[in-house]
Protein backbone atom coordinates (compact mmCIF):
# COMPACT_ATOMS: atom_id res chain seq x y z
CA UNK A 1 0.00 0.00 0.00
CA UNK A 2 1.68 3.58 -1.13
CA UNK A 3 4.81 1.97 -1.14
CA UNK A 4 5.19 1.56 2.39
CA UNK A 5 6.20 -1.72 4.49
CA UNK A 6 3.34 -3.69 6.17
CA UNK A 7 5.42 -2.75 9.84
CA UNK A 8 5.27 1.37 8.76
CA UNK A 9 1.42 0.06 7.99
CA UNK A 10 0.73 -0.81 11.66
CA UNK A 11 2.90 2.37 13.25
CA UNK A 12 1.13 4.51 11.16
CA UNK A 13 -2.18 2.83 11.80
CA UNK A 14 -1.48 2.87 15.28
CA UNK A 15 -0.92 7.03 15.38
CA UNK A 16 -3.10 8.15 12.90
CA UNK A 17 -6.34 7.73 14.19
CA UNK A 18 -5.38 10.28 17.47
CA UNK A 19 -4.40 12.88 15.30
CA UNK A 20 -7.96 12.52 13.37
CA UNK A 21 -9.38 14.06 16.69
CA UNK A 22 -7.19 17.15 16.36
CA UNK A 23 -8.10 17.24 12.33
CA UNK A 24 -12.26 16.88 13.56
CA UNK A 25 -11.47 19.95 15.84
CA UNK A 26 -10.21 22.34 13.04
CA UNK A 27 -13.91 24.04 12.21
CA UNK A 28 -13.25 25.80 15.24
CA UNK A 29 -11.04 28.17 13.57
CA UNK A 30 -13.78 29.00 11.30
CA UNK A 31 -16.98 29.22 13.42
CA UNK A 32 -18.33 28.55 16.59
CA UNK A 33 -22.23 28.07 15.59
CA UNK A 34 -22.28 24.41 14.66
CA UNK A 35 -25.69 23.46 16.17
CA UNK A 36 -26.12 20.99 18.67
CA UNK A 37 -28.49 18.83 16.52
CA UNK A 38 -25.81 18.38 14.26
CA UNK A 39 -23.55 17.73 17.14
CA UNK A 40 -25.54 14.70 18.17
CA UNK A 41 -26.18 13.58 14.59
CA UNK A 42 -22.12 13.20 13.84
CA UNK A 43 -21.46 11.77 17.51
CA UNK A 44 -24.38 9.52 16.96
CA UNK A 45 -22.93 8.92 13.63
CA UNK A 46 -19.53 8.01 15.54
CA UNK A 47 -21.27 5.65 17.63
CA UNK A 48 -22.24 3.50 14.94
CA UNK A 49 -19.08 3.25 13.60
CA UNK A 50 -18.05 1.70 16.89
CA UNK A 51 -20.43 -0.57 17.37
CA UNK A 52 -19.59 -1.75 13.85
CA UNK A 53 -16.00 -2.10 14.11
CA UNK A 54 -16.60 -3.65 17.63
CA UNK A 55 -18.73 -6.73 16.05
CA UNK A 56 -17.24 -6.76 12.41
CA UNK A 57 -13.78 -6.34 13.29
CA UNK A 58 -13.05 -7.35 16.99
CA UNK A 59 -16.18 -10.10 18.52
CA UNK A 60 -16.55 -12.00 15.12
CA UNK A 61 -12.86 -12.11 14.87
CA UNK A 62 -12.57 -13.32 18.42
CA UNK A 63 -15.21 -15.91 17.55
CA UNK A 64 -13.54 -17.17 14.81
CA UNK A 65 -9.99 -17.31 16.41
CA UNK A 66 -11.50 -19.81 18.37
CA UNK A 67 -12.95 -22.26 15.96
CA UNK A 68 -16.56 -20.88 15.58
CA UNK A 69 -17.71 -23.42 18.35
CA UNK A 70 -19.97 -22.84 21.80
CA UNK A 71 -16.46 -22.71 23.57
CA UNK A 72 -14.82 -19.96 21.67
CA UNK A 73 -17.90 -18.38 21.80
CA UNK A 74 -18.13 -18.60 25.90
CA UNK A 75 -14.18 -17.19 26.02
CA UNK A 76 -15.72 -14.28 23.64
CA UNK A 77 -18.25 -14.12 25.90
CA UNK A 78 -15.86 -13.59 29.22
CA UNK A 79 -13.85 -11.14 27.91
CA UNK A 80 -16.48 -9.22 26.50
CA UNK A 81 -17.47 -8.86 30.22
CA UNK A 82 -13.97 -8.77 31.51
CA UNK A 83 -13.52 -5.82 28.57
CA UNK A 84 -16.88 -4.29 30.06
CA UNK A 85 -15.74 -4.69 34.09
CA UNK A 86 -12.03 -2.86 33.49
CA UNK A 87 -13.92 0.21 32.02
CA UNK A 88 -16.40 0.23 34.68
CA UNK A 89 -13.84 0.03 37.47
CA UNK A 90 -11.64 2.50 35.66
CA UNK A 91 -15.19 4.59 35.23
CA UNK A 92 -16.17 4.27 39.26
CA UNK A 93 -12.64 5.08 40.41
CA UNK A 94 -10.57 7.66 37.99
CA UNK A 95 -11.82 11.15 39.16
CA UNK A 96 -13.53 12.75 35.71
CA UNK A 97 -15.82 15.03 34.58
CA UNK A 98 -18.20 13.80 31.56
CA UNK A 99 -18.01 16.74 28.77
CA UNK A 100 -21.55 17.54 28.16
CA UNK A 101 -23.27 16.92 31.43
CA UNK A 102 -20.82 17.85 33.58
CA UNK A 103 -21.24 15.21 36.36
CA UNK A 104 -18.44 14.34 38.27
CA UNK A 105 -17.39 10.74 39.05
CA UNK A 106 -14.28 9.09 40.49
CA UNK A 107 -12.30 9.85 43.88
CA UNK A 108 -11.25 13.13 44.78
CA UNK A 109 -12.61 15.18 42.32
CA UNK A 110 -12.42 18.47 44.42
CA UNK A 111 -8.70 17.79 44.67
CA UNK A 112 -8.35 18.48 40.46
CA UNK A 113 -8.93 21.65 38.32
CA UNK A 114 -11.61 21.36 35.96
CA UNK A 115 -10.16 20.96 33.00
CA UNK A 116 -7.69 17.92 33.92
CA UNK A 117 -11.13 16.05 35.34
CA UNK A 118 -12.16 16.39 31.41
CA UNK A 119 -8.99 15.45 30.50
CA UNK A 120 -8.78 12.62 32.49
CA UNK A 121 -12.79 12.02 31.10
CA UNK A 122 -11.42 12.32 27.66
CA UNK A 123 -8.48 9.68 28.29
CA UNK A 124 -10.73 6.84 29.47
CA UNK A 125 -13.09 7.12 26.87
CA UNK A 126 -10.03 7.36 23.99
CA UNK A 127 -8.17 4.36 25.43
CA UNK A 128 -10.02 1.41 24.46
CA UNK A 129 -10.45 2.86 21.10
CA UNK A 130 -6.64 2.86 21.10
CA UNK A 131 -6.71 -0.37 22.04
CA UNK A 132 -9.00 -1.78 19.85
CA UNK A 133 -7.03 -0.45 16.87
CA UNK A 134 -3.83 -1.89 18.38
CA UNK A 135 -5.38 -5.49 18.82
CA UNK A 136 -6.79 -5.24 15.16
CA UNK A 137 -3.28 -4.97 13.87
CA UNK A 138 -1.74 -7.54 16.17
CA UNK A 139 -3.81 -10.34 13.82
CA UNK A 140 -2.89 -11.80 11.55
CA UNK A 141 -4.94 -10.00 8.70
CA UNK A 142 -3.32 -6.36 8.04
CA UNK A 143 -6.62 -5.75 6.45
CA UNK A 144 -8.83 -5.75 10.10
CA UNK A 145 -6.33 -3.90 11.84
CA UNK A 146 -6.52 -1.11 8.80
CA UNK A 147 -10.39 -1.35 8.92
CA UNK A 148 -10.43 -0.39 12.42
CA UNK A 149 -8.15 2.10 12.31
CA UNK A 150 -10.33 4.00 9.78
CA UNK A 151 -13.08 3.18 11.36
CA UNK A 152 -12.07 4.84 15.02
CA UNK A 153 -9.87 7.68 13.11
CA UNK A 154 -13.20 8.53 11.14
CA UNK A 155 -15.81 8.56 14.89
CA UNK A 156 -12.89 10.24 16.03
CA UNK A 157 -13.50 13.65 13.87
CA UNK A 158 -16.68 14.58 15.37
CA UNK A 159 -15.40 14.03 19.08
CA UNK A 160 -12.68 16.25 18.18
CA UNK A 161 -15.04 18.89 17.39
CA UNK A 162 -17.25 18.16 20.68
CA UNK A 163 -14.25 18.62 22.64
CA UNK A 164 -12.93 21.33 21.11
CA UNK A 165 -16.57 23.14 21.15
CA UNK A 166 -17.04 22.50 24.50
CA UNK A 167 -14.34 24.35 25.99
CA UNK A 168 -14.70 27.16 23.59
CA UNK A 169 -17.77 27.70 25.30
CA UNK A 170 -16.46 26.98 28.97
CA UNK A 171 -14.16 30.33 27.86
CA UNK A 172 -10.85 28.75 26.67
CA UNK A 173 -9.68 30.40 23.41
CA UNK A 174 -9.89 28.71 20.37
CA UNK A 175 -6.27 27.72 19.55
CA UNK A 176 -5.98 26.02 23.36
CA UNK A 177 -9.39 24.03 22.55
CA UNK A 178 -7.66 23.00 19.63
CA UNK A 179 -4.64 22.01 21.03
CA UNK A 180 -6.43 20.47 23.91
CA UNK A 181 -8.57 18.12 21.49
CA UNK A 182 -5.56 17.10 19.69
CA UNK A 183 -3.56 16.10 23.15
CA UNK A 184 -6.55 13.88 23.80
CA UNK A 185 -6.80 11.70 21.19
CA UNK A 186 -2.99 10.97 21.45
CA UNK A 187 -4.15 8.90 24.38
CA UNK A 188 -4.93 6.63 21.35
CA UNK A 189 -1.56 5.50 19.98
CA UNK A 190 -0.47 4.75 23.91
CA UNK A 191 -3.48 2.04 24.02
CA UNK A 192 -2.75 1.13 20.24
CA UNK A 193 0.53 0.39 21.12
CA UNK A 194 -0.01 -1.81 24.12
CA UNK A 195 -2.93 -3.42 22.64
CA UNK A 196 -0.36 -4.46 19.74
CA UNK A 197 2.09 -5.47 22.39
CA UNK A 198 -0.44 -7.54 24.07
CA UNK A 199 -1.56 -9.42 21.14
CA UNK A 200 1.88 -10.51 20.41
CA UNK A 201 3.24 -11.75 23.72
CA UNK A 202 -0.38 -13.46 24.15
CA UNK A 203 -1.06 -14.49 20.96
CA UNK A 204 -2.37 -18.10 22.13
CA UNK A 205 -5.48 -15.86 23.86
CA UNK A 206 -6.03 -13.86 21.15
CA UNK A 207 -10.03 -14.37 20.93
CA UNK A 208 -10.12 -13.21 24.87
CA UNK A 209 -7.69 -10.21 24.05
CA UNK A 210 -10.24 -9.30 20.53
CA UNK A 211 -13.09 -9.79 22.74
CA UNK A 212 -11.94 -7.89 25.60
CA UNK A 213 -11.10 -4.75 23.52
CA UNK A 214 -14.61 -5.36 22.41
CA UNK A 215 -15.85 -5.19 25.74
CA UNK A 216 -14.43 -1.94 26.52
CA UNK A 217 -15.29 -0.37 23.19
CA UNK A 218 -19.04 -1.43 23.84
CA UNK A 219 -18.80 -0.14 27.47
CA UNK A 220 -17.99 3.47 26.48
CA UNK A 221 -20.54 3.82 23.15
CA UNK A 222 -22.96 2.79 25.83
CA UNK A 223 -22.17 4.61 28.63
CA UNK A 224 -21.20 7.40 27.12
CA UNK A 225 -21.68 8.44 24.01
CA UNK A 226 -25.15 7.30 23.11
CA UNK A 227 -26.54 9.32 27.10
CA UNK A 228 -24.72 11.94 25.65
CA UNK A 229 -26.19 12.13 22.24
CA UNK A 230 -29.56 11.56 23.73
CA UNK A 231 -29.27 14.56 26.43
CA UNK A 232 -30.17 17.21 24.18
CA UNK A 233 -33.46 16.77 22.69
CA UNK A 234 -32.24 15.31 19.85
CA UNK A 235 -32.61 11.61 20.17
CA UNK A 236 -34.08 10.87 16.72
CA UNK A 237 -31.63 12.13 14.38
CA UNK A 238 -28.68 10.85 16.84
CA UNK A 239 -30.60 7.31 16.54
CA UNK A 240 -30.43 7.66 12.51
CA UNK A 241 -26.56 9.01 12.86
CA UNK A 242 -26.05 5.40 14.59
CA UNK A 243 -27.78 3.39 12.00
CA UNK A 244 -25.74 5.48 9.24
CA UNK A 245 -22.70 4.88 11.07
CA UNK A 246 -22.81 1.32 11.70
CA UNK A 247 -23.84 0.96 7.73
CA UNK A 248 -20.70 2.52 6.40
CA UNK A 249 -18.73 1.12 8.71
CA UNK A 250 -20.05 -2.20 8.05
CA UNK A 251 -19.57 -1.50 4.06
CA UNK A 252 -15.68 -0.47 4.93
CA UNK A 253 -15.14 -3.70 6.59
CA UNK A 254 -16.55 -6.23 3.89
CA UNK A 255 -14.75 -3.73 1.11
CA UNK A 256 -11.57 -3.66 2.80
CA UNK A 257 -11.67 -7.20 4.33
Amino acid sequence: MFGLSEKSIIILGCIIPGLMTGLGALPIFATKNVSQKLLDSLLGSAAGVMLAATCFSLIIPSIESGGGDLKAVLICSLGILAGALMLDLIDRYAPHEHLIDKKMEGKNTDSLKQIWLFIIAITIHNFPEGLATGVGFGTSSLANGITIALGIGLQNMPEGLAVALSLVREKYSVKKAFLIALFTGMVEPLGAFLGLFLVQVFQPILGFILALAGGAMLFVISDEIIPETHSNGYEREATYGIIFGFIIMMILDVTLG
